[in-house]
């Protein structure tokens, strides 16, 4: 059990510490964009941040194994509003939408463009050609080889905006 006092200085460290991933992640002033002062952290039993919320609702979730982000609908949307576009956007055919708002993966075929700065792995908003965002997830293949194919999955979905 962590204590209040440790806590307090956990928080004031995890906050210069979150934002300087996400700068990294996502570019200069993302971690701002991101995280505002207002933010809450989850802690591991190591007493490192597993996730950060902001009014019960998780922005982000640090992966263990590489300590970048994954991304909460919310925190896409920060993110979304902050970067302009096409930066890590995917966009997609307007009859797929439904879908993938439902959380579904979104499919080669159904890309229409995408950042061509966007690598496999890489945290991707999936967008509809007005750039309104739709889901967000990790891109499974590169954003050159997201227009190239006809098949397969190009962006893994972890959260579609009708399933919050």
């Amino acid at each position: 059990m962590i204590s209040s006092e440790e806590l307090t200085s956990l928080w004031k460290g995890s906050l210069q510490r979150v934002r300087r991933i996400a700068d990294f992640q996502f570019g200069r002033g993302a971690g701002e964009a991101l995280f505002p002062d207002q933010v809450t952290f989850s802690y591991s039993t190591t007493k490192r941040v597993r996730y950060v919320s902001l009014a019960n609702e998780r922005l982000v979730t640090v992966r263990a194994n590489d300590g970048r982000f994954t991304l909460g609908y919310p925190g896409a949307q920060a993110l979304h509003a902050f970067l302009p576009a096409p930066a890590n956007r995917v966009v997609i055919m307007e009859e797929a939408v439904p879908f993938v708002a439902d959380g579904k993966n979104a499919m080669a075929k159904h890309v229409i463009s995408s950042d061509p700065n966007i690598h496999a792995e890489d945290e991707v908003f999936v967008v509809d050609e007005s750039d309104n965002l739709i889901a967000t997830g990790m891109a499974v293949l590169s954003g050159s080889e997201m227009i190239g194919f006809n098949y397969g999955t190009a962006v893994k979905v972890r959260q579609g905006r009708n399933k919050k």
